[in-house]
């Protein structure tokens, strides 16, 4: 499979992020997605599995996963 090119890669992340702050402005989370690109290690997920993977402290400490319930 061929790697998704950057800016859909961040756009589809920045998507993803939103789904889970509403109130974010969406060029703070474009941001956000941006930083998670540069990590090689989430860069190599899929968009939605990194948002997953960095947002999971923040599900923990609401009590949930990040792999199922408001993420999913």
């Amino acid at each position: 499979m061929d790697p998704i090119p950057a800016p859909f890669w961040i756009a589809a992340c920045a998507h993803r992020l939103q789904q889970r702050w509403h109130t974010v402005d969406p060029l703070e989370l474009e941001e956000v997605a941006r930083e998670l690109w540069r990590d090689p290690r989430l860069r190599t997920m899929s968009p939605t599995e990194a948002a997953v993977e960095w947002l999971q402290p923040v599900a923990c400490a609401y009590g949930h996963s990040g792999r199922h319930g408001f993420m999913d």
